[in-house]
């Protein structure tokens, strides 16, 4: 998996997190609230493996040269 496609998959996670988050907020379902947190919380982890595995490529593409 690359780089730029954990990045959009951890921008997804964060987008259905926060979707999930404000409809358990809207129901008044705690639950429903807390795995919309997890969820973000994921999103933002895919995110930065993203761009860790972005910065080894570079530093690879780096040394090759």
């Amino acid at each position: 998996m690359s780089g730029k496609r954990d990045k959009v998959m951890g921008k997804g996670n964060e987008a259905a997190g926060a979707a999930r988050e404000a409809a358990g907020k809207a129901t008044g379902n705690e639950g429903l609230e807390q795995r919309g947190n997890a969820q973000q919380a994921k999103g933002k982890a895919q995110q930065a493996i993203g761009g860790a595995k972005d910065a080894v490529g570079k530093a690879s593409d780096a040394i090759k040269r």
